[in-house]
């Protein structure tokens, strides 16, 4: 992944609907913005039972977005990630329908995961209870047969995401497919979706195992083994993530959003600058995706002996009423039980909106990013200082939706005006062209409402101070070498706290 500032988005939802026009808008008004581009499922279709989540085929575009060949000239330009999605495949795929009509006698039989795969004994309470869950009820969906025959089956999120049993040789077939089809069409990384639940085996969690982990060591050598890296996309406690990132290429850092989140709600740096001194360096560092606020990432780990979170409990509580509040409320209105499709460890509501739309601080947490060790990602609706979408909520009823908002051609052309737009996207090009970022990096010693991230190589140099307190900061970079370093300003300031 080259060392720049990358985009998140859908194809649909940034000034368009096509392929071609997020080309244009990235080669137009994003010009020079971004080295890379994720895009969220692009697939057929789209538009499932979770935006693109539950694909019938990952090896064919939407063609509502446009064909492989719109792909391949993106990737041209700039490098594309696309989303492998490990877990589960949908209901609607033509290989489950192949199951549900010929059952045993179908080639695909054993691709899918039933309960009785990992509990041919039969599943007690006492197997339910250990295993983690992102959502509320049982993991099984029953599906009926055309013979008549019932066949419990393993669906993590959806009773429409049908789980696939990764260790079988068809579900190798299948994901190898899906690698080379990548291959073929430029697509240079691959995000591995959901792939903590990959791996099932009684008696455990069924989440992150040892056999976890060496599948994803397999399924990423196969990737780069076709020239495709990759990144892990996993939410679990924080010494996984360290664990995993030493056998890996990249892992995301989900840790942070929360962090940067607490830092400036409660007016302290200290477990943010714990984490700078541990955290992985090969991290892609993100704010806000397509998903919610991840909570889970900074909490205790209750499956190993309650080791500690990176923010103390009590605090993470509040901290996320301190979230609802910034947000008048909205977030509450999509988050936990009031909202459908739900997550259980994570808030829904853009991060500008959890930052309480305070333009300055929301720029000082983009810093903090950008400055930080690790490839920054930056998802569209947070390019746009957004704000969250209720109307959308109200829509489809599901919580994450106010955060994926669809923007016209219109919408984003005036958010690019904002003032807070403004200045991210001068922080982007900062982040981007300055020589300093490809050197070497340390953070500074100092007190705790306070931290001092610093770039250095050769004679250039970059470094970010912010006071939580007030908040006050300084970024103060080299100018190519000259004796006067370039002191860079926030054109908005932040909202008083009444």
């Amino acid at each position: 992944m080259r060392n720049t500032v990358h985009l998140v988005t859908y194809v649909d939802r940034l000034g368009g609907g096509r392929i071609t026009e997020l080309a244009a808008l990235l080669r137009g008004p994003l010009k020079g913005l971004f080295g890379g581009v994720h895009l969220l499922p692009f697939f057929f279709p789209i538009d499932g039972a979770d935006a693109g989540f539950d694909p019938i085929d990952h090896t064919q575009v939407d063609e509502r977005l446009g064909q492989w060949q719109d792909i391949r000239a993106l990737a041209d330009e700039v490098e594309v990630m696309a989303d492998l999605i490990v877990n589960h495949i949908s209901s609607r795929a033509p290989q489950f329908q192949d199951f549900l009509r010929n059952g045993s006698d179908s080639r695909y039989s054993g691709l899918f995961l039933t309960a009785e795969t990992v509990f041919p004994e039969g599943t007690a309470a006492a197997d339910l209870e250990v295993i983690y869950r992102p959502r509320p009820g049982a993991p099984f969906t029953t599906y009926s047969l055309d013979n008549g025959e019932q066949r419990l089956l393993w669906t993590t999120f959806t009773p429409q995401q049908i789980d696939i049993d990764v260790r079988h040789p068809e579900a190798t077939a299948y994901l190898d497919r899906i690698l080379s089809t990548f291959a073929e069409n430029h697509i240079q990384s691959v995000r591995l979706d959901a792939v903590g639940y990959a791996v099932k085996r009684a008696g455990t969690s069924c989440f992150l195992l040892p056999e976890t982990i060496a599948f994803i060591g397999q399924l990423s050598r196969r990737a780069r083994g076709l020239g495709i890296d990759v990144l892990v996309e996993v939410h679990s406690h924080y010494s996984k993530q360290i664990e995993m990132a030493k056998d890996v290429r990249w892992v995301y850092d989900f840790a942070l959003p929360p962090l940067v989140l607490h830092a400036f709600a409660f007016r302290t740096a200290k477990y943010l600058r714990h984490w700078i001194q541990i955290r992985p360096a090969n991290s892609v560092t993100v704010l806000d995706t397509h998903d919610g606020i991840g909570i889970l990432d900074v909490g205790p780990d209750r499956s190993q002996g309650h080791a500690p979170g990176l923010i103390p409990s009590e605090e993470i509580e509040q901290l996320i009423e301190r979230i609802h509040s910034n947000s008048s409320g909205e977030s509450r209105l999509a988050t936990g039980a009031s909202a459908s499709n739900l997550d259980l460890y994570q808030i829904n509501c853009t991060f500008y909106d959890a930052m309480g739309r305070d333009d300055l601080r929301y720029l000082l947490a983009r810093a903090i990013q950008f400055f930080l060790p690790g490839i920054p990602q930056v998802y569209y609706v947070g390019l746009l200082a957004g704000q969250n979408d209720l109307q959308l909520l109200a829509e489809t009823g599901i919580g994450r939706d106010i955060n994926r908002h669809f923007y016209s051609r219109v919408e984003l052309e005036r958010a690019l005006q904002k003032p807070v737009v403004r200045d991210l996207v001068r922080l982007i090009r900062l982040r981007n062209s300055h020589p300093a970022f490809g050197g070497h990096f340390r953070a500074e010693p100092g007190p705790d409402d306070s931290v001092s991230l610093r770039w250095d190589q050769g004679v250039e140099f970059a470094h970010l101070q912010i006071w939580f307190e007030e908040p006050r900061y300084r970024i103060e970079v080299s100018a190519h070498g000259a004796a006067e370093p370039f002191i860079f300003e926030c054109a908005v300031r932040a909202l008083d706290d009444d």
